[in-house]
């Protein structure tokens, strides 16, 4: 506290003063153009109006006035306290500065694949967290929301996928502090209903708070990070202070929601009809009423989004204050997210020659959420969507008296969803620290002291009232609380120095050491005989009341998890033509066995800049850099203490196994190389990136089972398999700038990645994907074997229905074969701006093709077999040329995979920008926003852009659709605007 009240007290020291504005080529203003005293450090920033007020000793001659794709100029100011200046494109913008780990590089420096992505390039709308900002942004990253559920999970995967066990996502840093990449908020599996789908961990970041995103692709920029860096790397940057007077930034919108894309299944005219056309008898089947399930659970939601933020600085330090709120409806009644965000990050320079400095960043976070019974895995009696999909549109599902229409064994999806009250609390702070110091002008000392602390806690009840047979006459409560520290501290050196005029070299020497804390507990109980009565409160909050005989208490504490490491890299370039850049890392964790603690990650990279070659000569190609790179990086993804004989501790003082030892189980390694180049035509107006890759896994963690007939109970041996898998294929990279008028511009981005993977080399196949639903509960549909892509389809084949039995036909029989991929052969992205002076449009797309898609909900919630139990199908089986019978079984097979290619209109905004308002309120800027407009594809369900978890036993699935919580469509309306 002292040391802030100190830098803020001196921040506003001032000399002689020169005020100014900055504008580019077409007259608008531009914000975060650098103004400096030429031949010092002292300098400002322009502010959101373009404006800058800078304070220069008694002499001072010249400013120097330069911005990130801009050419720079000199003003002399020796006669004149004032400064307008515009702006022109200058022919590259090699000197960018980009993130990549633990410091930045020059673009021009750059070696390896590298993504970045600046906040005006962010995909528009409202958010709750920030991977969803880059989704078909960034050339082999796929980004999928798995599901509709505000604050859900989203799977993010960069150049394929190649994990046996865990996640399989990236690391996620953001301003230098590695994530956990786990959510506190506990899980759920409410006996009969299944597994709630997981939140997301970035959920506790403002996405207004963000400056831009860099995503490493290759093993020269996720080497680094060793041991965490085999999924690839995000490196998330926040905003922060710029020198000016203060300003403060306000921000406000309101938004409506409703679902994008429905289901096909029929309406009660349709039943009807189907009921004559199977010559079914009506009598318990048609009930006389016209109902609409689904739009009964489901409404048109609102959001509201508000931000605030203030922020200033000078030479003496900056700082950035902001604050948030998060009002998001979901569109399944009693289903929503609120967040409540305050973050802070400042800097400030001590000594009157500036080289100590302190830099701080705090950002707190809680976040609330209402869920609805949507699960993963829930069996025959189905959850909420499930229990919609399948009620009889002729059924009313209230009485007469407005009671809740409950007879039977069939849930009313309206009844569910009175009866289940499910809230979670999620609450996290990350604070870090790093004084630094610059020993020399060219070497620089700097430490980082980081926590990360999340607490998240669940009160979750069902009514005695709904007719489920675990809960009729009883009522259940489940009560959980989650924990889950990380701790960092970091030394750096940073030696940066152009040694001649030929010659500049970047090193980095660092040690790091993480720790992890994971613990929590839960309790789940039945009501009494009788339930537990109606009280007026939740059950959660009378616990004690329930049977003593059905009360489960369970708690958990991770072994021990800390990673020590030591890290260098250098990246040494010659005229500007020649780049070199190598880096090592050394990982001890105390997750690997006795003789494997330590793991070495190295990696090498180079890149020729052709354009500065003196033989190449050409107007119309501004750059020409050809790239190589190599390196091994590893993953850790897995459970702590699986190297050790661990135990769990069981009922009335028991204990058992959980795994065996293992001492020489290490690290999964990932080598890849890389090859690419980047070109530069029309000076700069177009810019290409094109890279192959290929990446090659090995050593692969797998938790082994005991052979059979070992017992049930038998404990797991985590091992290093032998086999393979390896991911290669192409990206490419195109932004143009097609017009650059005063008054009117226009500007397109496209991406593309076309990715193989395949499998070689293990023991034995490894089966996942677990399908739900009476009729094929235990059924898993994915394999990962030798010669198939991860995660493929292994199933029946189907040969369609026969004309005489309405069977369906198997042309192997029950011999399962390869089906289809998941994994999308290519993806792409696409955006485009267009404006006319004030008024903008901008448009995102993004999409994958080649991918197929499991309808684990035809198979087993809506198929016709519901149609002779009084139940709904869908409209595709009923209008099927062949008459399916009844009797055809309920299975797996390749009918219900499908082709989950599509292209989806993302997100467009329409923006106008009134400018200043009565010197009192700047740059004021109107905008609307749709999301999810629309999606092109032939698939069934409710989006292809899904991921329902069917893991099995850890392995993780991919690809298959199981009632998810729909995708809404959204429409914005926003201000934003300055002070």
């Amino acid at each position: 506290m002292l040391v802030l009240c100190f830098g803020l007290t001196t921040l506003w020291a001032q000399n002689k003063t020169v005020s100014g504005t900055v504008k580019d080529e077409k007259g608008s203003p531009i914000q975060g153009a650098s103004v400096a005293v030429k031949g010092t450090t002292r300098g400002t920033t322009t502010n959101a109006t373009g404006s800058f007020t800078i304070s220069v000793k008694p002499g001072t001659t010249t400013l120097v006035v330069s911005y990130v794709g801009y050419t720079s100029q000199e003003i002399d100011i020796s006669s004149s306290a004032t400064a307008d200046v515009s702006l022109k494109p200058e022919t590259g913008s090699l000197n960018d500065i980009i993130v990549i780990g633990y410091g930045t590089v020059r673009k021009k420096d750059l070696t390896g694949s590298v993504a970045s992505v600046g906040a005006k390039d962010f995909n528009k709308g409202t958010f709750t967290a920030p991977d969803q900002l880059i989704q078909g942004k960034v050339a082999g990253v796929q980004v999928l929301n798995n599901s509709g559920q505000p604050g859900g999970a989203t799977t993010v995967k960069i150049r394929g996928s190649s994990a046996l066990t865990g996640t399989g996502s990236p690391l996620y840093v953001v301003d230098g502090i590695p994530l956990d990449g786990r959510s506190a908020r506990p899980a759920l599996n409410a006996t009969g209903l299944g597994n709630s789908p997981a939140g997301n961990p970035l959920n506790f970041l403002n996405p207004a708070d963000i400056a831009s995103i860099d995503v490493l692709k290759d093993a020269s920029g996720t080497a680094i990070y060793g041991s965490r860096g085999a999924y690839g790397v995000v490196l998330i940057t926040t905003k922060k202070g710029t020198n000016g007077q203060p300003r403060l930034d306000l921000g406000a919108s309101v938004g409506t929601s409703h679902i994008m894309k429905q289901i096909d299944i029929l309406d009660a005219g349709e039943y009807r009809a189907a009921l004559k056309s199977y010559n079914l008898d009506a009598t318990n089947r048609d009930f006389g009423g016209d109902v609409n399930a689904m739009d009964a659970i489901l409404r048109n939601a609102t959001t509201q989004n508000y931000s605030l933020a203030v922020s200033g600085g000078n030479e003496n330090g900056h700082y950035r204050l902001s604050t948030n709120l998060l009002d998001q409806q979901g569109i399944v009644k009693k289903t929503d997210f609120k967040k409540y965000s305050v973050g802070l990050n400042a800097g400030f320079k001590f000594l009157e020659n500036k080289r100590l400095g302190l830099d701080f960043y705090v950002v707190a976070s809680q976040y609330l959420e209402n869920l609805a019974p949507i699960t993963n895995d829930a069996g025959s009696t189905g959850s909420l969507i499930g229990q919609a999909l399948q009620w009889n549109p002729t059924k009313p599902l209230r009485l007469a008296n407005d009671s809740l229409n409950i007879s039977g064994a069939i849930v009313n999806p309206l009844a569910m969803s009175e009866a289940y009250n499910d809230r979670s609390k999620v609450t996290s702070i990350l604070g870090a620290i790093s004084p630094y110091y610059k020993i020399t002008n060219d070497l620089e000392y700097r430490m980082l002291y980081s926590i990360n602390y999340s607490t998240g806690i669940r009160r979750s009840m069902i009514n005695e009232f709904i007719n489920l047979t675990d809960y009729t006459g009883k009522g259940a409560a489940y009560y959980g609380n989650n924990e889950l520290i990380t701790q960092q501290i970091t030394h750096t050196l940073n030696y940066n120095k152009q040694i001649s005029k030929n010659f500049s070299l970047n090193a980095l020497l660092g040690i790091e050491y993480l720790k992890f804390v994971n613990k929590g507990a839960t309790i789940k109980a039945f009501g009494p005989a009788g339930g537990f009565g109606n009280y007026g409160l939740d059950y959660t909050d009378y616990l004690q009341y329930s049977d003593p005989a059905s009360r489960s208490i369970t708690s958990f504490v991770d072994p021990k998890t800390a990673l020590m490491s030591y890290f260098g890299r250098v990246v040494l370039n010659y005229r500007d033509r020649y780049v070199f850049t190598g880096t090592l890392r050394e990982d001890g964790s105390t997750k690997f066995g006795a003789d494997n603690k330590h793991g070495y990650f190295p990696s090498f990279a180079a890149a020729w800049n052709i354009n500065r070659e003196e033989f190449f000569k050409s107007n119309t190609i501004t750059n020409l850099k050809l790239r190589g790179s190599w390196g091994k990086t590893g993953n850790q993804e897995f459970p702590s203490g699986s190297s050790l004989r661990k135990y769990s501790f069981t009922d009335n003082g028991g204990t058992a196994q959980v795994n065996n030892q293992n001492d020489s189980l290490k690290w999964q390694s990932d080598e890849q190389y890389n090859i690419g180049i980047d070109l530069g035509i029309l000076k700069n107006r177009i810019t290409i990136t094109a890279d192959y890759f290929h990446k090659k896994t090995t050593g692969l963690l797998f938790p082994t089972t005991p052979i059979f007939p070992a017992p049930p109970t038998s404990a797991v041996t985590w091992k290093n398999l032998d086999g393979q898998v390896i991911n290669k294929g192409f990206e490419v990279n195109v932004n143009a700038s097609v017009i650059e008028g005063k008054a009117f511009y226009w500007s397109v981005g496209a991406n593309a990645s076309f990715i193989k993977n395949m499998v070689s080399g293990l023991p034995a196949p490894i089966f996942t994907g677990n399908l739900s639903g009476q009729g094929v509960s235990g059924t898993q549909v994915e394999v990962i074997a030798n010669g198939l892509p991860i995660n493929a389809f292994w199933t029946r084949a189907y040969g369609g229905l026969d004309k005489a039995t309405g069977q369906s036909i198997y042309p192997d029989g029950d011999v399962p074969s390869y089906q289809g991929n998941p994994n999308p052969r290519t993806l792409l992205g696409f955006s485009t701006t267009v404006g006319y002076k004030k008024l903008s449009f901008t448009a995102n797309l993004n999409g994958a093709l080649g991918k197929d898609v499991y309808n684990n909900t035809f198979n087993n919630v809506v198929n016709i077999g519901n149609l002779n139990k009084g139940l709904n199908v869908a409209k595709v089986f009923v209008e099927s040329p062949v008459q399916e019978a009844f009797s055809n079984r309920v299975t797996s097979s390749a009918r219900f995979i499908e082709n989950g290619s599509y292209m989806k209109f993302a997100n467009a905004t329409l923006n106008y920008n009134l400018g200043n308002v009565a010197n009192v309120f700047k740059n004021i800027n109107f905008y609307v926003t749709g999301s999810n407009l629309f999606v092109i594809t032939k698939f069934k369900g409710f989006d292809p852009e899904v991921n329902v978890d069917k893991n099995q036993n850890g392995v993780p699935s991919a690809g298959i659709e199981y009632t998810p919580y729909p995708t809404a469509r959204t429409f914005t309306l926003g201000v934003n605007f300055s002070l």
